[in-house]
């Protein structure tokens, strides 16, 4: 086992792991943070999308031990206190989800595309959700539930 000492949703987070601990599985077992799906386990469907230092990235593909002193945001971590991030609120009011398990890591790819580009254009959504699979909704609503919540961060002018 090795002590990983990481930052989860804004705080310290010191554990033991065995050197083959998956981040998803540190995420939902030890740490008990549900919201990372794990569907795939092979990187293709992204439901285990986290933000590593405001990337986004595919927490079933990824060691642990690589986040090693690093920030983790989860969906968790998105809402401020009770209130839903700008993201989640478009979601709800466009239908960008159904079943919801696609949801998670739709929304931290989302976040990490509008921490680097606050006004993306149709197209760059859709490249940076390509890594994103949902089976429910088709993509429309997930692309303009993006937009909306592009649009309310910049009238607030906030960022994500």
């Amino acid at each position: 086992m090795t002590t990983l000492r990481i930052q989860v949703n804004g705080r310290p987070v010191e554990a033991d792991v065995a050197p083959t601990t998956l981040l998803v599985e540190l995420l939902r077992g030890p740490l008990a943070l549900t919201g990372t799906h794990q569907g795939c386990d092979t990187a293709q469907c992204g439901a285990c999308t986290v933000l590593i230092d405001g990337e986004a990235v595919k927490s079933c593909s990824l060691l642990a031990l690589q986040a090693q002193g690093r920030a983790v945001t989860t969906v968790e971590g998105l809402a401020k206190g009770d209130a839903p991030h700008a993201l989640q609120e478009a979601f709800m009011a466009c239908h960008g989800l159904q079943c919801g398990f696609c949801t998670p890591g739709m929304l931290m790819s989302a976040c990490a595309l509008l921490r680097r580009e606050p006004n993306p254009s149709e197209a760059q959504i859709v490249d940076a959700l390509e890594g994103n699979l949902c089976r429910c909704t088709g993509y429309v609503n997930i692309v303009a539930s993006v937009q909306q919540a592009a649009q309310a961060l910049a009238a607030k002018g906030e960022r994500a």
